[in-house]
């Protein structure tokens, strides 16, 4: 599904724009960074921020990164996992791609399992 210049992309520091779905049916859009690992998304941050309560709520999210004309966003269900493994594997993912996060005992991990990903031309494969 990913071309080799879209899994070098999600290697490169870059930030996303993460976008999930209020009770008001409003979009809350937030900065964030991310790491992708065999067609799953992973956001942590503190459990109970708003990004993580909509997840939870809607079970749906939406991830964008732009880097001039190269940009990729993947879109699927989302859950948000609060286990230690599940934690640790996304920290640890998360400090090769950007740095060390500050220890934050009530992190969580929203996980988006990709269903479709739309982006530059470089970052698909042709369709059969």
């Amino acid at each position: 599904m990913l071309t080799d210049d879209a899994l070098e992309f999600l290697r490169e520091y870059h930030l996303a724009t993460l976008s999930t779905l209020g009770r008001d049916d409003r979009i809350h859009a937030v900065p964030v960074g991310f790491t992708y690992e065999e067609g799953i998304v992973r956001v942590i941050g503190t459990g109970g921020s708003q990004k993580f309560l909509n997840a939870q709520r809607r079970g749906r999210a939406t991830i964008c990164s732009v880097d001039r004309a190269r940009w990729i966003s993947f879109e699927g269900p989302a859950r948000v996992r609060t286990d230690p493994d599940a934690v640790a594997h996304a920290v640890a993912l998360y400090a090769a791609r950007y740095r060390q996060p500050r220890v934050n005992p009530e992190r969580v991990v929203l996980e988006l399992q990709v269903e479709r990903v739309l982006g530059s031309a470089q970052f698909r494969t042709p369709r059969a």
